[in-house]
């Protein structure tokens, strides 16, 4: 499995359907799930790189004692812009290390498995664009982006992330189990059906 290929994990969003909870701090089985999707996604035995607010200090204390080198911490100052800001500083840090690709891994997602990183990575090709799908066929995350997309992420703006790309490249699906690609936990509501549907 490549190991050249990072993963971005955006953190630094403002949760604000959430409010005035932070639903990455919303436990799954124990633990808050910013910190569950980080050591799933430290288990691909890829880099992986955290954005973060500089106004939610708790997100920070969540992934105290995570010792592995692997692991980057990147507070965003111009977060409160949106999800690209997160995308162009996670793009640069792809690029700096010359990785042949980056994986957008959401924190809100917490039915992503570590075996879902990996059929991603697998699967990459170091050219398109490979987008995780649901088992019907919708389409959802992680993505990877080749590095020959790098200079186009980091010139993304605004709260509508890569959308414009993933409309205007090539785009190569692979499918996830039942709705692991789709499940992002946005509101109390969401989180209330998800954990009554765990039971």
């Amino acid at each position: 499995m490549p190991t050249d290929i990072v993963l971005l994990i955006p953190a630094a969003g403002e949760s604000s359907r959430m409010a005035p909870r932070d639903k990455l701090l919303e436990l799954v089985d124990g633990v808050p799930l910013l910190r569950r999707q980080v050591l799933m996604a430290l288990q691909s035995r890829c880099d992986v790189l955290v954005t973060l607010p500089p106004n939610r200090p708790e997100r920070r204390a969540a992934l105290a004692g995570i010792t592995d080198q692997r692991l980057h911490v990147q507070e965003v100052p111009e977060a409160a812009e949106g999800i690209a800001a997160s995308i162009r500083t996670g793009a640069a840090w792809a690029e700096s290390r010359r990785a042949t690709g980056v994986m957008v891994v959401l924190a809100d997602m917490p039915d992503l498995e570590v075996s879902d990183l990996k059929i991603m990575l697998q699967a990459f090709d170091f050219k398109n664009i490979y987008r995780a799908t649901n088992s019907d066929g919708t389409a959802g995350h992680p993505v990877i982006f080749p590095a020959g997309l790098f200079p186009a992420l980091k010139r993304l703006n605004g709260d509508q992330g890569a959308r414009a790309l993933l409309r205007s490249e090539p785009v190569m699906q692979i499918t996830l189990p039942d709705a692991h690609a789709t499940t992002d936990l946005d509101t109390p509501e969401a989180w209330a059906a998800w954990r009554a549907g765990r039971r």
